[in-house]
């Protein structure tokens, strides 16, 4: 399979995009939902983000981790959620381990790079936004 391949059949990206949603979204909430148990025991973050607080900044670390993450699996308002999702991770990346070393910070650099991507192309035509779109455009004349 040759480069050209890709660029005339579109369902390769379609598929890679559907892959992508479905590893990382899951790889995500491997994160988020442990700081969903924390946030349900009446825990609070170790990080108080722009001084909103140490339980307002777990909420949402867990509303981008958990619940944005669930969105980005099933492909729906993916735009939106991959960017809470980056948002989250140049903080992550940036802030929160700014004076780290860097094999602390990839991880979040790893992600940002990822929902960027799916920022710029789209959940695919293998999402929920997908369909909303092969619906929208059947019912355009």
């Amino acid at each position: 399979m040759s480069y050209s391949n890709l660029k005339t059949n579109p369902i390769y990206i379609d598929i890679v995009l559907l892959i992508v949603r479905l590893f990382i979204g899951f790889a995500m909430l491997s994160h988020g939902f442990p700081k969903l148990q924390t946030l349900l025991d009446g825990g609070a973050s170790e990080f108080n983000f722009l001084g909103l607080g140490l339980r307002t900044t777990l909420f949402l670390t867990v509303f981008a981790e958990f619940v944005c993450s669930i969105f980005f699996i099933l492909g729906l308002f993916t735009r939106i959620a991959a960017g809470f999702l980056m948002f989250t991770m140049i903080i992550a990346g940036f802030v929160v381990h700014g004076g780290d070393p860097f094999a602390k910070r990839e991880l979040a650099l790893l992600y940002l790079t990822i929902y960027t991507f799916v920022v710029i192309l789209g959940a695919g035509r293998f999402s929920i936004d997908g369909m909303i779109e092969k619906r929208r455009r059947a019912s355009d004349w």
